[in-house]
C-alpha cells in the first residue's frame, strides 16, 4: 500500500498521533562552519527522541496550526511514517521567508521518498502563505544535509538570529519559491 500525505488539523496532533513513529538517528559526521567555510568533521552521537520530546512537539504542532501555519502527515496503513510543518510568520529584510519548522521520516522509512514528498507540501504551503523562500534550520548531519541539498537547498543569504541563536550547529538554509 503506498503513502499517503494529508494536511492535518489541530484536532489531530496528539501524543497518540506518534505511536508508530521512531526518531532514531545514529549521527557520525557533521557539518561546521569554521573561518567562514564548511568543514565536515567527525562527530557523532544518537539522536533519539524521548516522552518530554514528544510532549513538546505536540504542543509545537498545535500552535503552527493554531497560528494559522501548515502540518501535513505522511501514513503508511494509517499510521504516521512522517510529518512537516511550516509556520505562518513572514521574516527577513523584505519579510520574504516562512519557516520550514521541523520535517521527519520515522527511522524504518528513510529512503522512501517520504521526505521528498513532504518537502513539496511545504514548498506548496510556503507558496501559498505568499513567501518568497523557505528558510531552514537544518540538522548539521552529513545525512540530512544532503537530503536538503539534493533538494535544491542552499545556506540562506540572510540569518535569522533567533533560529541561529537557538541552534548554533545548525545550518542555516533556504528554498527559493
Amino acid at each position: 500500500m503506498a503513502a499517503t500525505i494529508e494536511i492535518l488539523s489541530e484536532s489531530q496532533i496528539s501524543r497518540q498521533l506518534f505511536r508508530h513513529f521512531n526518531r532514531h538517528q545514529e549521527v557520525k559526521r557533521c557539518w561546521r562552519k569554521e573561518a567562514g567555510s564548511w568543514k565536515l568533521r567527525d562527530i557523532s552521537f544518537v539522536e533519539e527522541w524521548k516522552e518530554a520530546e514528544y510532549e513538546f512537539l505536540v504542543k509545537c504542532l498545535k500552535n503552527t496550526i493554531h497560528t494559522r501555519g501548515f502540518v501535513f502527515g505522511c501514513f503508511e496503513e494509517g499510521k504516521l511514517k512522517g510529518f512537516t510543518s511550516v509556520e505562518s510568520r513572514r521574516f527577513g529584510s523584505k519579510e520574504q521567508y516562512v519557516q520550514l519548522s521541523c520535517i521527519h521520516v520515522s527511522c524504518e522509512c528513510r529512503g522512501k521518498g517520504y521526505g521528498k514528498r513532504l518537502f513539496e507540501r511545504a514548498i506548496l504551503a510556503a507558496r501559498k502563505l505568499e513567501a518568497e523562500k523557505l528558510y531552514i534550520s537544518a540538522h548539521s548531519s552529513e545525512e540530512t544535509q544532503a537530503f536538503y541539498h539534493a533538494l535544491g537547498c542552499v545556506e540562506a543569504t540572510e540569518y535569522d538570529e533567533k533560529l541561529y541563536a537557538a541552534e548554533p550547529c545548525d545550518c542555516q538554509l533556504e528554498y527559493v519559491l
